[in-house]
């Protein structure tokens, strides 16, 4: 179920803007909207913290276009709030859960997992 609050629009336009190729090029804009504390656990498996996931994300690399699906949001505390939803980058399908912390009157991803799953399933999951 999606709640429909700013808190959840709020995270729901963050981590839009993190899949924006303009945003996951720019070390300023895409670390911008990272907590300090960030951590994820990767689908493909690494675990990366904020400076590690800054780095790969924009030294260099052209990103490939993902498109987002099935955005579900709820707010668990005033301050927190999570996401899940699917990822599609050329048929590398992923669940994705993320976790926005409100710090310092900006809300901040926190935590971030991906799970890959097949490409059959992801037109059908």
């Amino acid at each position: 179920m999606t709640e429909h609050t700013p808190a959840v629009a709020a995270a729901v336009e963050g981590e839009l803007r993190l899949l924006d190729p303009t945003v996951r090029t720019s070390a300023e804009l895409f670390g911008a909207l990272l907590h300090p504390e960030f951590e994820e656990f990767g689908s493909s498996g690494r675990r990366w913290d904020r400076a590690s996931i800054i780095a790969a994300m924009t030294e260099g690399a052209t990103p490939r276009p993902i498109t987002a699906s099935r955005m579900r949001g709820v707010q668990l505390a005033p301050d927190v709030v999570h996401l899940t939803f699917v990822t599609d980058s050329h048929g590398v399908c992923a669940h994705r859960s993320s976790i926005w912390r409100l710090t310092e009157g900006r809300w901040l991803l926190y935590f971030h997992q991906g799970t890959p799953f097949g490409p059959a399933e992801c037109a059908t999951d």
